[in-house]
């Protein structure tokens, strides 16, 4: 994160201040998709009580509730409640594509981290924000507050996406600065070995945390447009590779397919939730998809 001289340039403070914008943008426009609460069935079921357990204070005891159901629950504090988020950027060079030109997959991701940030505070849940590419890079450590929020847009809007990347470093370096069950929500095209992802995912779901992984994919990722000869470079390494898209369009699709569909079956046996992102879809639209068929789940 650059230092706060760096913010006060016009082009990152316009920078910022586009991404509030499109992040309330977002928002709006899923409430309105969705007309509930913003984020039903997102976070942990909020209830004002719990069974009261030994060791807890008697002086917590809610009475009146007890002369109602003949039972003993004590009143849930806020520190029980609220739900921490962790939202984990990947910034590595492959981030930076865009066949069309329009939006990066890299830019994709930190207006949704921005908009889910956005909806976090709102309900004064905290917030933390890392950034890795070969290893994290940059964090914030979760706040509610919303002075907070332009931290996080902050960090954002200093970001270009360059290097390496490896996901399961970067998330066995999270699971270190974890010190409560936390909600962790990475967004990633997810290059790397899959083995090793998953393994690092596992990791974290038997430490207790909910874990949702966004796979951020540019439209020609999707599709493979290309047709003839062409050259293919991958970002990260430089290497380039001369194929025959026709030839190679139908493996290339296989693929792709085998990729996901293993990550959706460890996402389901491993009680994650994988979500399968294309740039080319509206931002209020993936995210209002994605909560509403998470709050049906739960």
């Amino acid at each position: 994160m650059k230092n706060s001289e760096a913010y006060l340039n016009p082009k990152i403070a316009k920078t910022i201040s586009r991404l509030d914008l499109k992040a309330q943008f977002i928002v709006k426009g899923f409430m309105h998709g969705l007309h509930a609460s913003p984020l039903q069935g997102f976070s942990v079921e909020f209830s004002e009580h719990r069974k009261y357990e030994p060791g807890d204070d008697p002086k917590d005891i809610d009475w009146r509730l007890y002369a109602r159901t003949d039972k003993y629950y004590v009143r849930k504090y806020e520190a029980e409640t609220n739900m921490t988020g962790w939202l984990v950027v990947d910034s590595s060079a492959s981030m930076g594509y865009s066949y069309n030109g329009e939006i990066t997959k890299f830019e994709y991701a930190i207006s949704l981290s921005a908009a889910l940030c956005y909806l976090m505070i709102c309900r004064q849940d905290p917030v933390g924000l890392v950034v890795f590419d070969e290893k994290i890079r940059h964090s914030l450590p979760p706040r509610s507050k919303r002075s907070h929020f332009g931290a996080v847009l902050s960090t954002l809007a200093n970001l270009t996406p360059t290097g390496a990347t490896n996901a399961p470093e970067a998330l066995a370096q999270l699971a270190g600065m974890l010190k409560r069950a936390s909600l962790v929500m990475v967004f990633s095209d997810l290059l790397g070995d899959p083995e090793e992802t998953l393994r690092s995912i596992y990791r974290l779901r038997h430490a207790g945390h909910d874990v949702i992984l966004f796979h951020i994919l540019d439209d020609a990722e999707v599709r493979f447009p290309f047709k003839g000869t062409v050259q293919l470079e991958d970002p990260e390494t430089g290497e380039s590779l001369v194929v025959d898209a026709d030839a190679a369009r139908a493996d290339y699709e296989a693929a792709l397919e085998e990729f996901r569909e293993r990550f959706r079956r460890e996402a389901a046996h491993a009680k994650f939730d994988f979500v399968e992102l294309n740039v080319s879809t509206p931002f209020d639209k993936a995210l209002l998809e994605y909560l509403t068929a998470r709050a049906q789940r739960r």
